[in-house]
């Protein structure tokens, strides 16, 4: 019996250095998912920033509604959206209005906030993102859910609020948490019963702590009469693939260097260690916090994750823009071509097909030869053999031979 497929997508900050244009930066971004829809992955989550340069889209709801008009099949995600920043009210309304004009393709990620910057420029302290992040989500799923909500804290009112539109998806679109090393999302994706989104899980840190925050998870949804769906369950990771390793680790040199960067001297976020040193790519390729090479050594990793976690429903590729456009293009098609079909057992039936077959061949064209035989026989009895080549009639007179019961 076939088991479950493993869905593969992106999650798209994304990642853009400071000298390229940022509205062809964007466009690209917005291709990169109709590729990613063509080759058949199955989400792609979209990023909320306002500050630091390279992750450019402010509004990943303006994006979704216009990747959902270029694409066919994908599912659309906010990636996140930071609850602190928006009034829920106003948030649900917009993610349900997707919901209806994608008929059901978009799906509600949220966070807290991964920039402290953003939140310093709206005046919201940083110490207080988290508790925020909870209050907003304690009233967001009620009203994603139609329910009538009243609720009153220091940064927000509801008085009697619910959503206009009934929701497209039921019972709700679905929502996810977001979660890195700390267990703030763990703990509000099992208070609710949502999904998880696990970034940086090929990281040392992020890989380590993934059995552990599925367990918090599971813990408080016990507590709260919820159950975790561990199809539900996103891991981010960083990747990218090539015909060989060589190749690969050749590609990244492009743009990995300035990701770098990024993390070391911009983002507040603990991609690269403050120690870090030497040729940016052997260095960073030393931490083994990245797939950089083949398909089989995507397939390792992947297998590796699957046996730490216990088990998850989806694979996210961290969209990082290590390499030119034409080989990150080239990368995801190996994936979906080589990679994928692992996990989906999209080959599992051909190759029971082929091994049939095989294993049956002698049978098989034994049966050919003779059927085609008994044609050429009777078309030479009824015109003759003039125009059948000779040796198709020295083979078919041999065949009649050997056919003959032997004389006494």
């Amino acid at each position: 019996m076939l088991g479950t497929k493993l869905r593969f997508g992106a999650f798209i900050a994304p990642f853009h250095p400071i000298e390229e244009n940022p509205t062809l930066a964007i466009q690209r971004d917005l291709e990169l998912v109709q590729w990613m829809d063509q080759l058949g992955y199955e989400e792609a989550w979209i990023g909320e920033h306002h500050s630091a340069a390279y992750e450019l889209i402010a509004s990943p709801e303006i994006f979704i509604a216009a990747a959902a008009e270029r694409t066919k099949h994908i599912r659309l995600g906010t990636g996140v959206s930071s609850l602190p920043y928006h009034h829920p009210m106003m948030l649900a309304d917009r993610i349900n209005q997707l919901d209806h004009m994608t008929r059901g393709r978009v799906m509600f990620g949220v966070g807290p906030g991964a920039l402290s910057s953003d939140a310093f420029m709206m005046g919201i302290p940083v110490a207080k993102q988290r508790d925020r992040m909870d209050e907003a989500l304690d009233v967001l799923v009620r009203l994603m859910r139609g329910e009538e909500v009243s609720y009153e804290c220091e940064w927000f009112s509801l008085v009697n609020a619910r959503l206009q539109m009934a929701p497209y998806s039921r019972p709700s679109v679905e929502m996810a948490v977001a979660n890195q090393v700390s267990p703030t999302g763990a703990r509000a994706a099992g208070k609710h019963g949502l999904g998880l989104l696990s970034l940086g899980a090929t990281t040392s840190a992020g890989f380590n702590s993934l059995a552990a925050n599925w367990g918090i998870a599971e813990g408080l949804a016990a507590e709260n009469g919820q159950t975790m769906d561990r199809s539900r369950w996103r891991l981010v990771g960083q990747m990218h693939i090539a015909e060989t390793k060589d190749k690969a680790i050749e590609q990244i040199r492009f743009g990995l260097e300035k990701w770098i960067y990024y993390f070391r001297e911009i983002a507040n976020l603990p991609m690269v260690p403050d120690d870090f040193k030497g040729d940016p790519v052997e260095a960073y390729l030393a931490l083994g916090q990245a797939v950089v090479g083949t398909p089989d050594e995507a397939i390792a990793r992947i297998e590796q994750l699957r046996e730490e976690s216990g088990g998850f429903g989806c694979f996210l590729l961290m969209a990082h823009n290590w390499a030119r456009w034409e080989d990150t293009k080239r990368s995801y098609e190996m994936i979906a071509r080589y990679v994928i079909p692992h996990f989906q057992q999209l080959n599992v039936n051909r190759q029971a097909s082929m091994d049939w077959v095989r294993s049956n061949k002698t049978e098989f064209t034994a049966q050919t030869r003779a059927a085609v035989g008994a044609r050429i026989v009777s078309h030479m009895m009824e015109k003759g053999a003039e125009n059948i080549r000779p040796e198709i009639v020295a083979m078919i007179q041999g065949a009649e031979r050997s056919n003959e019961t032997p004389k006494e």
